[in-house]
């Protein structure tokens, strides 16, 4: 199939826009290749210290003929997705030595769970971990030991952190090794129901843990599709995963061979072999709009507005809203998982999954099929799914229809013509608009503002009875140098029972919402934000706002004069405790979020 003409657009300005950064970046991982720090290099003492708890391994490691393998793993066993990660690393130098190869784990990563965090002080530390991941990941492959590099994670800041850390060492092959969702507990429309219950003051405390604990309830992946489960579809439609890894389930003997074969795989691509795929030429322009494009194909998360940016950046490429914008006009919204539908990721996979996503977007022209992948010839190879046969792995091709069309469609038959995420801007700045969860008669709301600076503030004026009407509610002072741009989810069941009650609800905000977003209309990731002097800071209690992702819009009815006499509001103090002090220097350093909102890539010059 011919590629989608405006695909070709969007890619080619890109392109275009990135020429000189990205030469730049393929000279840089040239260099690396060709003279950076190798095991060739390594003095004999270096080399020494490198194998020495090497055990059965060390003759390999020191005579230098096998190929190598790095773990970076980001394994805790508090994050119900990372856990299984535990046996990983002794399983994949088996594995490695299968092939004549070895594994050592060149480090850990933290990896932090926005579940536990969300609505806490912790959150304000979500953020700034993804770069904190990054610089880890430079650590643990700086010693130079290594022909290639296996990456162990899944979740929200995790992956994009692990993809950053890499492309500094875009001359290694690797590939993401995920662990897969846990199997699926309580229904998320339930789940939804008790969270509103409990925000009405209808059910206790008891009854949500209850309802949470039947939820979130077993090793692997949260099941609703937000950051951590859009960070698996994006591996697969760039290229990084073994073919069709990305949700199935933990413990079971096909997420073994899968693992397997990733390991023996990197055995092939390595660097010294006759297919050699480096991380920075399969991270090309082209593997970053397919990224884009299945992000807006399933209704991914809006996180990915800010991350992708920061992981195009660490590979040379520019990317913008505009992009996202132009794209999800011409991608249609072909999945509907929790909360954008009511099944969740295990019930998308039954339906055909990532083999079917892929499959009919190739065939729509709407993914780049040309690309180098870890895995395969081409992005083909990714419309199949893994199978066992007896105890052999197989891939089969993706079933012609999908198996459950509440879930999946093809690009024929999609939920909604377009992709579901929109630019708006106006006289209050630039933001994201996810249009996928929220009904069409909700895309345009006018209401008057009602001004908070912390999410608590809006909880307790909802207790009050505050916010009993139409009411745009704008929570500002939330962008990374303000306070590290925390997720406000907290706020989502209280604005819906609002909604409910047939009022006209939005929440405008320079903070974040994710893939967990839910069906009230909001403008996130305000930029500039309030506390780099972005307008939303000049906004007061009554100035009539209007939010419309049919016109992008994002406007304060606010006379030009009076508007631009206006002083910015008041910055709450620096937030301290919890650690939050230890980053301000990052939160000082921050661009915005439509570049990334990353201190570190700055201070890097990228």
């Amino acid at each position: 199939m011919t590629l989608h003409p405006e695909i070709e657009i969007v890619t080619e300005r890109i392109v275009e826009r990135s020429r000189a950064t990205r030469v730049a970046y393929l000279d840089l991982i040239a260099r690396e290749r060709e003279s950076g720090v190798d095991r060739p290099m390594l003095s004999c003492g270096n080399l020494a210290h490198g194998f020495a708890a090497a055990g059965g391994d060390k003759g390999a490691i020191r005579d230098g003929r096998a190929v190598n393998i790095g773990i970076v793993t980001a394994y805790n066993d508090m994050l119900s997705a990372h856990q299984p990660y535990g046996r990983y690393p002794e399983q994949m130098k088996l594995f490695a030595r299968e092939v004549g190869a070895t594994a050592q784990v060149a480090g850990g990563v933290p990896a932090m769970c926005d579940g536990v965090t969300q609505g806490q002080r912790g959150m304000e530390l979500s953020l700034f971990s993804r770069d904190t991941i990054a610089l880890s990941t430079a650590i643990a492959l700086s010693h130079g030991m290594f022909e290639a590099a296996a990456f162990l994670g899944i979740c929200d800041k995790i992956v994009p952190g692990l993809l950053i850390g890499a492309l500094r060492f875009g001359h290694l092959p690797a590939i993401l090794v995920p662990a897969g969702p846990m199997p699926s507990g309580l229904a998320n429309t339930e789940k939804r129901r008790i969270r509103e219950l409990y925000a009405e003051g209808r059910v206790g405390r008891a009854e949500l843990l209850e309802a949470e604990a039947a939820s979130y309830h077993g090793a692997g992946t949260c099941t609703f599709y937000g950051t951590a489960n859009s960070n698996q579809m994006m591996m697969e439609v760039m290229g990084l995963h073994i073919p069709g890894a990305a949700f199935i389930n933990p413990g079971t003997k096909l997420r073994q061979e899968l693992t397997r074969a990733a390991v023996h795989q990197l055995v092939k691509i390595g660097w010294d072999g006759n297919d050699y795929r480096p991380l920075g030429r399969v991270i090309d322009e082209r593997a970053i709009v397919n990224a884009a494009v299945g992000l807006l194909a399933t209704g991914g998360s809006t996180n990915h507005a800010i991350h992708l940016p920061a992981i195009a950046r660490a590979a040379g490429i520019v990317i913008d809203w505009e992009d996202f914008d132009r794209l999800s006009a011409v991608v249609p919204l072909i999945a509907r998982i929790y909360p954008n539908g009511s099944g969740d990721v295990n019930q998308f996979e039954a339906a055909g999954g990532m083999a079917f996503t892929i499959a009919t977007l190739l065939d729509a022209g709407l993914l780049h099929r040309d690309i180098m992948t870890v895995g395969g010839d081409d992005l083909g190879d990714y419309a199949r799914e893994p199978r066992l046969q007896g105890e052999r792995l197989v891939w089969e091709s993706a079933p012609p229809a999908p198996l459950n069309e509440s879930m999946l469609r093809p690009v024929s038959n999609p939920f909604n013509p377009d992709g579901g995420m929109r630019l708006v801007q106006g006289n209050l700045g630039r933001a994201t608009f996810k249009t996928s969860a929220v009904d069409p008669s909700r895309w345009t709301i006018e209401a008057p503002a009602r001004i908070f600076s912390d999410q608590d503030e809006v909880l307790a004026a909802f207790k009050a009875g505050e916010l009993e009407r139409d009411v745009v509610v704008v929570v500002r002072f939330q962008g990374p140098r303000a306070n590290g741009m925390p997720e406000l989810h907290k706020l989502t069941p209280s604005l819906g029972v609002l909604q409910d009650r047939g009022f006209k609800v939005a929440l405008v905000t320079d903070g974040r919402m994710s893939g967990a977003s839910g069906k009230v209309p909001a403008a996130i990731h305000v930029s500039p934000e309030a506390l780099g002097g972005g307008a939303i800071a000049r906004l007061r209690d009554g100035d009539i706002v209007r939010l419309c992702a049919n016109r992008g819009e994002l406007t304060a009815l606010v006379n030009k004069g009076e508007w631009a006499a206006r002083q910015d509001a008041e910055p709450p103090p620096p937030p301290f405790g919890t650690g939050r002090e230890l980053f301000a220097f990052m939160r000082h350093g921050a661009d915005g979020a439509e570049r990334g909102a990353s201190a570190m890539l700055v201070a890097a010059g990228l």
